[in-house]
């Protein structure tokens, strides 16, 4: 019987633990926006994640910022040739001029 005191009395610590952090009210608010999800998720986990904050950025965030790289790295490609061929350009007409942009 003193083991079953000592176990309710360190689940009531750990709830009071649990309380006092808001891990509590966290849990409920989640638990409570998927049971008034009108179309209940497939992955029920995926939802409390999402919703806990610990999931990180949605699927449709890192794709759209895959994109966005890819694209900026095609950019700065762009922008690499141009300035290639506007310093050859620079030391066609100015090759004293050109070696010391080039060289900067």
């Amino acid at each position: 019987m003193t083991s079953y005191k000592a176990a309710d009395s360190k689940r009531e610590e750990f709830r009071k633990y649990l309380e006092k952090a808001g891990v509590l009210d966290a849990l409920t608010k989640v638990l409570v926006g998927l049971y008034e999800e009108p179309e209940k998720p497939n992955n029920a986990l995926e939802f409390l994640k999402q919703h806990l904050g610990t999931a990180g950025p949605d699927a449709p965030d890192v794709e759209a910022m895959k994109v966005e790289i890819t694209e900026l790295r095609t950019r700065v490609e762009q922008l690499e040739a141009e300035n290639q061929e506007l310093r050859e350009k620079v030391q066609q007409y100015d090759p004293a001029g050109g070696a010391a942009a080039a060289a900067e």
